[in-house]
């Protein structure tokens, strides 16, 4: 009978899910019915569902709808011995070292994206019964593992996954929905000293900082006011140590729709989420089968509200009737990225599986009560000095409220870059009322007040793109219509070229890049993701839309920021999380573009 063996943080037990397995096509086919609980094994194809592209593999959204539960304690399961043969990955560690340059390459550095996460497998046979060996493989788990959010296995006939996974996706109780970015990954066999520099890394930094915006992204799309984000904490796992913060926000989706609209997580994918996924199938090309998808369990509380515990399927196994096993790892590519650092990584990744699966050696390398001591507390404390307040701090409704904002219409664009979503939440808080519209769907200026155009991954100078083609010539009928308009990343970028300024592409991809600059006489704290900019060599340009005032950086040219008479544009993100400042900035931009009152005067 297919069964599952559940170990959740924490517990002190192993839940024993048992029942019917069915096959469902899509998550809104998710059998959800009060008193039967359900786990449904997610494979990364199902991205699909979202218009998101993806090698299509076939793999099976199998549900487990459980009859029965029952618990064991956590000796019933003892570690047993098993073996595996003709072991390796499927990619050599060069082969994959040269995806990853192409990936710097091709794709950060013209713009694609902030990070991507590239994959490869480890590959053998398990000699003898294969559930035998998942047994052993869960009992090792049990007891050689820590820190993990669930440790599982699961039989549903067809297919056996048996892992330790650090990370919850996403999670609904009590009308709450939770998220969990987690990245950087620290070896511990370096000691208390290596993880200090792994603690100060900018790298390291950085990627963590990325993930939290894309999650971010999502949280402002389940949740009715977005994510509230708390920690840095340190995840502490027997061979490695991450850092993550945790999300939360209230909600009332169905748990389904908070399934399909947070596939999946930017730590297994990348970010922007929807070009990653172009970027995934352009270098793997292949399928992922189940790494990067979900383990979801789907329920119902004693008041009838519906339940969801989805954590991510890395660091996991998948092993067929026949013995074939397959341990897929990858590693976050971003611009401080080299070959040699990823492909030690996955390497890293894998141990932790490989040796409770027998294929490397077995050697517990601790690192235990790091998490309490003065200097990693302060360390992890630093991280949010700079980071932006209105994504850290609760606060009262209206608080942030601008008058001259309150109750008037912006309409945003959306061009493939879900930041338009934590846009949105911003401007709600200044007392906006916000419609979303992604560019596919705009034919027409659409009615509002203000137009925003929104961010997003490309060339901004390509007009073979219908993307690029459809922006440019939406915003050059806003100009000559004279409408509000305010343009952010690509949206500046495009606007900046309507105005007649030049573009550039960076020497090096600002991407999950957070600065000073000065911005019309005032320092901001601002985050950027950009690999191209407008480039000016004076501080006001003539336009056929009037005159447009410029924040030039004066080390290379670039253009933060413009602003004229009924239209303002910046190339950061005010949105992010890493922009400090990024609230401020929108409260002194937008209303005077939706004033009677003529913008500032500009000099000469």
């Amino acid at each position: 009978m297919p069964f599952a063996l559940l170990h959740r943080d924490g517990a002190d037990h192993v839940e024993v899910l048992t029942g019917d397995v069915v096959t469902v096509a899509t998550l809104a086919d998710i059998p959800l019915h009060p008193g039967t609980p359900v786990l449904a094994v997610i494979p990364y194809r199902q991205i699909g569902e979202r218009g998101f592209d993806c090698v299509d593999d076939g793999a099976p959204l199998e549900c487990l709808l459980v009859r029965s539960t029952s618990r064991e304690p956590l000796d019933a399961f003892p570690p047993g011995p098993l073996t595996l043969r003709d072991g390796g990955f499927d990619l050599s560690d060069d082969e994959y070292g040269r995806i990853v340059e192409e990936v710097l390459r091709d794709e950060i550095g013209h713009g694609e994206g902030a990070n991507f996460v590239i994959h490869r497998v480890y590959e053998a046979t398990v000699e003898g019964d294969p559930l035998a060996a998942a047994r052993a493989a869960f009992g090792r788990l049990l007891t050689g593992e820590q820190g993990t959010y669930w440790t599982f296995l699961v039989d549903t006939g067809e297919r056996i996954l048996v892992g330790a996974t650090p990370e919850r996706h996403v999670s609904v109780t009590d009308g709450v929905t939770m998220m969990n970015p987690i990245s950087g990954t620290y070896r511990n066999d370096g000691g208390y000293p290596g993880l200090l520099d792994f603690l100060r890394d900018p790298k390291e930094i950085e990627e963590l900082y990325m993930v939290l915006d894309e999650e971010l992204k999502m949280m402002a799309t389940v949740a009715e006011h977005g994510g509230q984000v708390a920690g840095p904490y340190l995840k502490e796992m027997a061979r490695l140590t991450h850092t993550e913060y945790l999300l939360a926000g209230h909600g009332s989706l169905d748990v389904r729709d908070v399934l399909r609209e947070t596939m999946f997580a930017p730590t297994v994918t990348g970010s922007p989420i929807e070009n990653a996924c172009r970027v995934i199938a352009r270098h793997e090309r292949r399928g992922r089968r189940y790494y990067a998808g979900v383990l979801a369990l789907l329920d119902h509380d004693e008041q009838g509200r519906q339940t969801l515990d989805a954590p991510i399927l890395i660091r996991t196994a998948e092993i067929t009737p026949d013995g074939a096993l397959r341990v897929p790892v990858g590693a976050t590519l971003v611009r401080h990225s080299t070959a040699a650092g990823e492909v030690a990584e996955t390497h890293t990744k894998a141990s932790g599986l490989l040796s409770a699966l027998g294929a490397v050696p077995s050697k517990p390398l601790p690192v235990r009560g790091t998490a309490q001591t003065p200097e990693v507390r302060e360390l992890l404390a630093a991280r949010n000095d700079e980071l932006a307040r209105f994504w850290l701090d609760s606060r009262a409704p209206g608080a942030l409220t601008v008058p001259s904002l309150a109750g008037r219409h912006a309409v945003i664009i959306d061009a493939e870059d879900t930041f338009t979503a934590m846009l949105a939440h911003q401007l709600k808080a200044l007392g906006l009322r916000v419609t979303l519209l992604p560019w596919t769907s705009v034919t027409t200026l659409p009615e509002g007040d203000l137009l925003v155009f929104g961010p997003g991954p490309g060339d901004p100078s390509n007009l073979a793109d219908p993307k690029m083609a459809t922006l440019h010539r939406l915003a050059g009928e806003a100009l000559e219509a004279r409408r509000p308009l305010f343009a952010v990343c690509l949206g500046q970028q495009i606007l900046a070229s309507l105005l007649g300024l030049s573009l550039a592409r960076r020497d090096s991809p600002y991407q999950g890049l957070a600065r000073e600059v000065d911005l019309f006489g005032t320092v901001r704290r601002v985050g950027f993701y950009s690999s191209f900019s407008a480039v000016s060599d004076e501080p006001v340009a003539a336009s056929p839309y009037g005159p447009a005032e410029l924040a030039v950086d004066p080390s290379d040219r670039t253009v933060h920021a413009l602003r004229g008479a009924g239209f303002a544009g910046v190339q950061f993100h005010p949105e992010s999380v890493l922009s400090r400042d990024g609230v401020d900035v929108l409260r002194e931009l937008l209303p005077p573009l939706l004033s009677d009152v003529v913008s500032p005067a500009l000099p000469g």
